[in-house]
């Protein structure tokens, strides 16, 4: 029998409930049924072959209270014994989120709260200092520390957030940081918290997102069930069952003229894609202007166009563009996760000032006074039936609210040519069965292959666009990363098409050419080349900059071996720290600042945190940028100096040994590169033994013994 799946079932549905619907709405004979699952908000349903096109047709897009449901068939023989490829990314799915789980339960139980706060992952000795309803109707909490002179720590809390806050053992209330300042922070919350103290210490902590972990589970088995549907087609080529197929390119007019000839390439193969397209984008290409001619290019052909990205900046980034060109563009999520000056295009806010929504509200007042007005006691008794009619007539007024709003949002919908949106923020409640021309995933090599697969489910075709040669997505379970888990599928089609769907971004205009060498070499078969406006840029040619040999010089490394720079184990930590190459880093900062190069004009990357907290201590000058590898992907700054760390007489370099993870760091500074590190340690490893063959080749490399001031 064919499989039937039904998803957004209302919350608590039983098997009795759902075997009632399909039989009063759907009007089947119960007698055509087979083995109903349910599973919380999800159905499979074996129903007969004669039966499965009517009842489809009923279901996907009908109304069960006030939730639309979306429905597909699978057949049996899709779902086999052994385990195919969703199947294993389920598991691993899994197996992520419980070391997810796992390292919150020991960060919580081990680090006591200023560890805890040190970390970056929690604020803690907060008190609730003002309370106010905001945007979609959320609950805004505002922060601050109990002693009020004292700013915010340093925190990985930031705009967007999932946060849980918490009462010493009470409960707690998942919620998203909404805004930060240095003396407060924002939390949005659903409604308002139960039980809350204001008068209180409260703790903030990052917690993990659960409902997106549901949705890419839900997308996983979604698309292997899929049958006699686009997302079926989709998935043989994206399995490499069949070859993308591509009409044939066509000229097109570029709407921003000042695309190179690399870039003009990577839209017209994306707009000829039949399936699949992949933008390769390396550091300072440019991506991200290529991916919006695309999508300015789609809607102009009258594609409407769905736009993704793993993370909440990538997507504001993607919609800061569009909207400036005046796309008709609606950014879907939390408004709270939303950059300030974007949210006026979230649908939240859209909903509200819709005429629609509008009178939602007025009917849904009239709805609530009725409701006190028939539970009020009065000296005269009403006639008999008159309480239940006036209860009666509000909840059809409540019934007529949500068809209001549900109708507001789709009108806002339908008015866009453009959703913009996380992976993971796709929504049926919000979306229902709606579909997209083209879905473009853009940052698509930050996400794991399931975050993908929820965007795919509603596009005719897909383009995706990253570097694979950068980060990969961030794994916490070892057993997860052995079985392939943090390959994405940007990557794994990339392998298996190549350049079939492929075209790579080849100029970059970001870097000094001495800057870029290196990486293009070693990660872009020496492809790329350096636009003229960048390629030979100093810091001595800024504006009131010093002429000196750091900022004459495009790339330095000052060579620590044999000065007994030894790296040192974090105090109670996992991480690793290095003082002396801290103290190093803080003069050379201090030297550039001395010859007026802007403190918001320098980044100093470290690849252990305990390092980036070691210089942030030391070195807590305003303007100042220190943070992790991870934490300036997508991020450049005129100078950049990279503190490596490692030092130590085994030559062992850790994760070092990643080196995507170093190529971000390599290709972050535009005018001055500058890298502390100790060749013994490093010079074993392959890459790092031709980096340090690099700085020798072009003169860049110096001895701390060297440094006057060492």
């Amino acid at each position: 029998m064919p499989l039937l799946h039904l998803e957004s079932l209302p919350p608590r549905t039983t098997r009795k409930d759902l075997v009632r619907y399909l039989t009063t709405v759907a009007k089947i004979d119960e007698r055509q049924l087979g083995r109903l699952d349910v599973r919380r908000s999800v159905a499979v349903i074996e129903v007969s072959e004669s039966w499965a096109g009517r009842l489809l047709k009923a279901l996907d897009g009908a109304s069960w209270n006030d939730r639309r449901l979306r429905a597909r068939m699978g057949d049996v023989g899709v779902v086999g014994s052994g385990e195919d490829h969703f199947q294993r990314l389920g598991r691993l799915l899994k197996v992520e989120a419980a070391a997810e789980a796992e390292q919150a339960r020991v960060r919580s139980a081990r680090l006591a709260d200023a560890d805890a706060e040190q970390t970056g992952t929690a604020l803690v000795d907060l008190v609730v200092v003002d309370e106010f309803s905001g945007l979609g109707g959320r609950c805004i909490l505002t922060l601050t520390k109990r002693n009020r002179t004292l700013t915010l720590p340093w925190t990985r809390l930031h705009s967007g957030s999932p946060v849980s806050l918490s009462q010493g053992s009470e409960a707690s209330w998942r919620g998203v940081v909404s805004e930060r300042a240095d003396r407060t922070i924002r939390v949005a919350l659903n409604e308002p918290p139960a039980d809350l103290d204001e008068a209180n210490r409260c703790r903030l902590d990052l917690s993990s997102d659960e409902v997106a972990r549901q949705r890419q589970q839900a997308a996983l088995d979604r698309a292997r069930t899929a049958s006699r549907e686009r997302l079926a087609e989709l998935r043989q080529v994206l399995l490499g069952e069949e070859a993308p197929a591509f009409d044939a390119p066509t000229e097109f007019s570029p709407i921003d003229s000042s695309l190179n000839a690399s870039q003009q390439e990577a839209v017209r193969l994306a707009l000829s894609a039949r399936d699949v397209a992949i933008i390769h984008g390396p550091p300072g290409t440019g991506k991200t202007r290529t991916v919006v001619e695309l999508i300015r290019q789609a809607v102009q052909r009258g594609d409407k166009v769905l736009a993704c990205a793993p993370s909440n900046l990538a997507v504001d980034n993607l919609l800061e563009r569009l909207a400036a060109a005046g796309a008709r563009v609606v950014r879907l999520g939390h408004p709270a996760r939303i950059s300030p000056g974007l949210r006026a295009h979230a649908l939240d806010v859209l909903v509200e000032e819709h005429a629609d929504a509008r009178m939602a509200r007025k009917t849904a007042k009239e709805a609530f006074a009725l409701f006190r007005q028939a539970g009020k006691w009065t000296r005269a008794k009403p006639e008999p039936g008159t309480r239940g009619a006036q209860r009666q007539e509000a909840r059809a007024l409540l019934a007529d609210a949500r068809r209001l709003e549900s109708l507001a949002v789709e009108r806002v919908l339908d008015g866009a040519d453009i959703v913009c949106s996380t992976t993971t923020a796709l929504d049926s409640e919000v979306l229902g069965t709606r579909q997209f021309s083209l879905a473009v995933i853009d940052e698509a090599c930050q996400t794991t292959e399931p975050g993908c697969w929820i965007p795919l489910a509603r596009c005719g075709r897909v383009v995706l666009a990253g570097d694979h040669c950068q980060l990969p997505p961030t794994v916490l379970a070892a057993d997860a990363i052995d079985q392939g888990f943090g390959i994405s599928l940007l990557e794994r089609l990339v392998e298996l098409h190549g350049t079939a769907v492929t075209r790579r971004l080849a100029v970059q205009y970001r870097m000094h050419e001495a800057i870029m060498a290196f990486s293009s070499d070693e990660f872009y078969e020496g492809e790329l080349n350096a636009d003229p406006s960048v390629s030979g840029h100093r810091l001595c040619d800024l504006p009131g900059v010093q002429s000196d040999m750091l900022t004459e010089t495009p790339v330095l490394f000052i060579d620590t071996a044999g000065a007994s720079y030894d790296e040192e184990p974090e105090p109670g930590g996992d991480s690793r720290m290095n003082p002396q190459e801290a103290a190093l880093v803080g003069r050379k900062v201090r030297a550039l600042l001395a010859l007026s190069v802007s403190a918001d004009q320098i980044a100093v990357i470290a690849p252990y945190s305990a390092q980036v907290r070691l210089l942030r201590e030391r070195l807590p000058i305003e303007g100042l940028e220190i943070d992790s590898v991870d934490g300036f992907q997508g991020r450049e700054k005129e100078v950049v100096i990279v503190s490596l760390v490692r030092s130590n007489r085994e030559n062992d370099i850790g994760f070092l040994g990643d080196v995507r993870r170093m190529n971000v760091a390599l290709t972050r500074a535009r005018r001055f590169l500058l890298v502390i590190g100790d060749s013994a340690t490093l010079g074993g490893h392959p890459f790092y033994q031709r980096l340090l063959g690099y700085f020798e080749s072009i003169g860049a490399y110096r001895s701390v013994w060297e440094e006057v001031d060492a």
